[in-house]
């Protein structure tokens, strides 16, 4: 893996201090990590920021470098927070990846503010919480969290255990939670994005059923269910396939 070049600022956006990066010159190409993530992640899927794109890697709220004094989190907030960021950069549409929570949230874009996104690739990101969701999220806690993971967290989130703590409470809290994730068949019908869905088959969060049905209704959209794929099936060895066909699919040459 090669880590991306330093370059980060932060903003002042909706009540809290948002850390993102930018790199390289062309359309803009926004890129939204998972729940618990950040924007360095995509440094594990990307060699170096796509040729020919404007790249934009935010940390979401109370992720990564990214503050949340506000103790709250919403993918249909965290949607709006993108959007600032986006009115801050003085960019209209764009392109847009995100991975699971991140996909979450460009849902949300492509239904509040439709016309923002040209095309999008939305990786293990379901547009409703089902039962699997909701018993994996049951687990989130501190004592529950396996070693590797919970250092891997403290690495990632850079405002201390409090962070972490916090992100894992909001995780669990995702359980109960039935307002925030409600995409219908008809609401996702509004989406006017090209859409392409890649999901695992053996996703234990999403069964494939949940992808088949956004297939089916949004408009424009292809399927990619990997075969042998977990929840977010894109990093390690299928990192360079995905990147081909998610570039491919966004320069409009796979349809």
């Amino acid at each position: 893996m090669v880590e991306l070049p330093p370059g980060g600022q932060t903003k002042a956006i909706n009540g809290f201090e948002m850390y993102f990066e930018v790199y390289g010159e062309g359309q803009p190409l926004l890129m939204l990590h998972g729940f618990m993530g950040s924007g360095a992640d995509w440094a594990h899927v990307f060699k170096s920021p796509p040729d020919g794109y404007r790249s934009i890697f935010p940390d979401l709220r109370g992720h990564g470098r990214s503050n949340n004094p506000a103790g709250t989190f919403t993918f249909a907030q965290s949607a709006r927070d993108a959007l600032a960021l986006l009115d801050h950069l003085q960019i209209g549409q764009v392109k847009a990846i995100g991975v699971s929570g991140g996909a979450q949230t460009l849902l949300h874009i492509a239904t509040q503010q439709p016309g923002r996104i040209d095309a999008m690739v939305l990786v293990s990101g379901g547009h409703y919480f089902p039962k699997e969701a909701r018993a994996f999220m049951r687990q989130f806690t501190l004592e529950r969290l396996p070693l590797p993971e919970l250092e891997a967290m403290r690495q990632r989130h850079k405002h201390g255990e409090e962070q972490v703590q916090a992100l894992l409470k909001l995780a669990k809290g995702f359980e109960s939670s039935y307002e925030d994730m409600t995409f219908t068949p008809p609401y996702l019908g509004t989406i006017t994005a090209r859409t392409l869905l890649v999901f695992g088959d053996r996703d234990p969060l999403y069964p494939v059923q949940i992808p088949v049905e956004m297939h089916t209704s949004i408009p424009k959209s292809n399927l990619w269910i990997v075969p042998g794929g977990g929840h977010g099936p894109i990093f390690g060895d299928a990192s360079q396939q995905f990147v081909n066909v998610a570039l491919a699919f966004l320069r409009g040459s796979l349809k």
